[in-house]
């Protein structure tokens, strides 16, 4: 009997030992299934089962329990009954999580938006487009190409090819279609830099002007500008880990006001010497947005009014943190042809149906390769500058999002390629595939 006692005791150490370790990777699992079941089914429309059977089946997130109250808006996940999280969908802000009781009824402001147009055909509206056919696209071979990429294997839920602005080659997953929001995840980067190039055109901030930080005057972090943090070659120190508790998660999971992460590390290498992915710089970088406007409403405005829904990417939500700013480093959604819009405006060097939002040296900058990032990265925007895709021009490219989220920006071919799916893929022959159709 004593030894059985003594076995148990250590059984019950063992466990408690087991589960003080991982409680905090417990966040993470319920935290990531929370917020995604509220966006997913407040956002994008969609039911908790598809999302539980889809987007949260990997592990181990699909070990949380989950459930939606749909009056009051709210997503619940359990990680195995010992740490449950909340995240509440706000109007116009999207899905949060939060952190105390009464997160979840609190005041917020709301961006202001504009109607969409459905009169005019895409892209400068949302209505049908005339019937183009270019003689010099093959569209079998195009078509084959978008097909490649449907599969249990590559899970594209969409494709929009666009060429000299016609829309030439579309294609959905079963259960979604044109109207239905998707997200973006670190895309959503490239729209936060596109904030920044149209303040810089209408002369309201240089990017190359030392970041107005108020907590870096005093240190060597003063000596940052805005273009080193949009080039994530500050050489603050930061962890983007995903796989375990790191700088990103604790940001994302944890934290009310996610501009500040960041701004608190420390500076452990050499500005414009030390490229370093980091998500918390984007947010860092939203949160110096926020300082250029004298309320919070004109900040959570201005994105739309002079961007966004100038563009007609009506169907763009942007989510926020507990403290409205807009997470710049991975929340946004919109539907696959509103993402191809805002590829087409980088197309043409920032002109929109005759106004200019920013100008053809901004698109310039964001694709000039960062010091040390080895051709791969501009300004919150990934290159081919090195040939990683060795099939595809130089000169091409793109927002990225993880699990292969894609806006290509091609100049040489006139064309802007959508792709979203749950897994990356093979990028290279798809991208060979679409552009050999052109002759």
């Amino acid at each position: 009997m004593k030894i059985f006692k003594r076995i148990l005791l250590l059984v019950l150490i063992l466990f408690l030992v087991t589960v003080i370790y991982n409680y905090p990777k417990l966040n993470m699992l319920s935290g990531y299934s929370a917020k995604n079941i509220a966006s997913s089914v407040y956002v994008a429309n969609r039911t908790l089962e598809f999302t539980d059977r889809t987007d949260n089946d990997f592990s181990p997130v699909n070990l949380a329990s989950d459930e939606v109250d749909l009056k009051k808006k709210t997503a619940t996940s359990s990680a195995f009954g010992l740490l449950t999280r909340k995240a509440v969908y706000r109007k116009g802000l999207g899905a949060v999580l939060t952190l105390e009781e009464g997160d979840e009824t609190a005041d917020y402001l709301v961006p202001k938006r504009s109607k969409s147009d459905n009169s005019t055909p895409y892209p400068y509206g949302n209505a049908p487009q005339k019937d183009t056919i270019f003689k010099n696209v093959d569209y079998d071979k195009i078509d084959e190409s978008v097909d490649f990429l449907f599969d249990s294997i590559n899970k594209t839920r969409a494709v929009v090819v666009i060429y000299k602005d016609q829309i030439i080659s579309e294609k959905y997953a079963d259960g979604f279609h044109k109207d239905s929001k998707l997200l973006g995840w670190s895309m959503t980067k490239s729209l936060l830099s596109t904030v920044y190039g149209v303040l810089e055109h209408q002369g309201k901030l240089n990017v190359k002007d030392k970041a107005p930080v108020a907590s870096w005057q005093n240190d060597e972090r003063k000596n940052i500008t805005i273009s080193n943090l949009l080039q994530m070659n500050s050489g603050l120190e930061w962890d983007e880990n995903y796989e375990e508790i790191s700088d990103a998660t604790k940001m994302l999971f944890l934290e009310r006001d996610m501009t500040k992460m960041q701004e608190n590390k420390p500076l452990v290498g050499t500005p414009n010497e030390s490229w370093n992915y980091s998500s918390g710089t984007t947010n860092l970088l939203s949160g110096i947005l926020r300082t250029q406007f004298k309320t919070h409403q004109e900040y959570l405005d201005f994105w739309y009014t002079d961007f966004i829904d100038k563009i007609g990417m009506n169907s763009m939500v942007l989510e926020a943190d507990l403290s409205g700013n807009y997470v710049g480093s991975s929340y946004s959604w919109a539907t696959a042809r509103d993402w191809g819009k805002f590829g087409l405006l980088y197309l043409k060097n920032g002109n929109w149906n005759g106004e200019q939002l920013f100008t053809k040296d901004w698109v310039a900058y964001i694709t000039t390769p960062t010091p040390t990032s080895n051709g791969t990265y501009g300004a919150q925007f990934w290159l081919n500058a090195e040939n990683h895709f060795k099939d595809v021009p130089k000169n091409m490219y793109y927002a990225d999002g993880f699990q292969g989220q894609r806006v290509y920006v091609l100049p040489d071919q006139d064309m802007v390629i959508v792709r979203f799916g749950l897994k990356n893929f093979d990028e290279n022959t798809f991208l060979k595939g679409v552009i050999s159709s052109i002759e």
